[in-house]
């Protein structure tokens, strides 16, 4: 039996995404690191339940981190995830610099 719903408005889903101010600490931080060498790729994704950016080496390999903004986990464990490339969660925050605190010690370390 096809059953054809006439007159109701479509039904959209909403895609978690990163806002202008988001994206600008992430690549702050991804732009520092690409000039010292160590990242040359990045991917971004916006799905139905979290956005994630994925950092690479080289383009043909697996992340070496995702940045994960998670609304649903907004109350539970924080809205933002720095996640390794293992899939273990390195850092768990509610703001995004938090989050990116560990990146930014590698960094300095590896200019060092």
């Amino acid at each position: 039996m096809n059953v054809q719903n006439f007159g109701a408005a479509p039904s959209y889903t909403e895609q978690v995404s990163y806002d202008r101010f988001e994206l600008g600490q992430i690549l702050s931080v991804y732009g520092r690191f690409v000039a010292a060498g160590e990242w040359r790729d990045y991917g971004i994704s916006a799905l139905r339940d979290r956005a994630v950016f994925c950092i690479f080496r080289r383009a043909a390999e697996n992340p070496l981190y995702r940045v994960e903004k998670i609304p649903a986990l907004r109350q539970r464990q924080q809205l933002y995830a720095l996640i390794g490339a293992d899939g273990q969660v390195l850092k768990r925050g509610s703001t995004l610099r938090s989050v990116l605190a560990p990146l930014e010690r590698k960094l300095i370390r590896t200019l060092d």
